[in-house]
């Protein structure tokens, strides 16, 4: 007996790795620059650990409530979208099963065999199969609010934890720029990590991340200046 042949593919990771990308990225940019922001108000040591760890605690608990929101709205569609297939397919399983056969079609498959293929697929569970090849949600990308919640919190946690970490391990006068530039770096080896893994152009997934980074710190540290000053 022939043995088959399971390719993996990283599709089904895509949902808690776009979480986890966006939470940790999140996570190294807001705390990174709320760091050297403070620092360049002339905050104490103490005030700029203390607004870290605020930036951690709120920003984490922001992102957990705002993918839960959010892919608990998506969830809730595809819910709608297969109970209303559901029902058309009590109704009139006559038409969806023509409909499927169409789908076939376009897809390059003759009518005869497109007719087959949508007769024995309904046959062995006609609302699968709609719902995978009419509404395009199939098991391994449907949403999970819990699971993206609890990933894009905790990423965001550990890329705070880094620039952080940097305000309780070396304290000094050079500390905005050891935060930058170890968050520069942490940045890069994320871009990179995510665009490896997603099978992206590598220079410009590091390129975009630290950019962006380098500009968010640039224009906090350019407030905390204004306001330190101004106090």
């Amino acid at each position: 007996m022939s043995r088959i042949h399971v390719e993996r593919h990283r599709t089904q990771h895509t949902g808690w790795l776009r979480a986890a990308v966006l939470g940790a990225n999140d996570g190294i940019v807001s705390t990174a620059s709320l760091i050297v922001g403070v620092i360049a108000s002339s905050a104490t040591h103490s005030a700029v650990l203390v607004a870290g760890i605020a930036g951690l605690v709120a920003g984490a608990m922001s992102m957990a409530a705002g993918e839960y929101v959010s892919v608990s709205s998506q969830a809730d569609t595809e819910q709608a979208d297969i109970a209303r297939e559901r029902q058309e397919l009590a109704f009139d399983g006559v038409r969806e099963e023509a409909e499927l056969a169409g789908i076939y079609m376009q897809r390059g498959l003759d009518a005869d065999l497109a007719q087959q293929v949508a007769t024995q697929l309904m046959a062995k569970d006609a609302l699968a199969a709609h719902t995978r090849d009419e509404l395009g949600i199939s098991e391994s990308v449907r949403a999970n609010p819990l699971q993206a919640a609890f990933t894009s919190a905790f990423a965001f946690a550990v890329g705070a934890a880094l620039p952080l970490l940097c305000v309780v391990v070396m304290p000094g006068e050079n500390l905005p720029w050891t935060v930058s530039m170890t968050s520069l770096v942490f940045l890069a080896i994320l871009g990179g990590l995510a665009a490896f893994m997603g099978r992206a152009p590598l220079a410009r997934g590091v390129l975009r991340v630290t950019f962006w980074g380098a500009l968010a710190m640039a224009i906090t540290a350019g407030i905390g200046l204004l306001f330190g000053s101004g106090a």
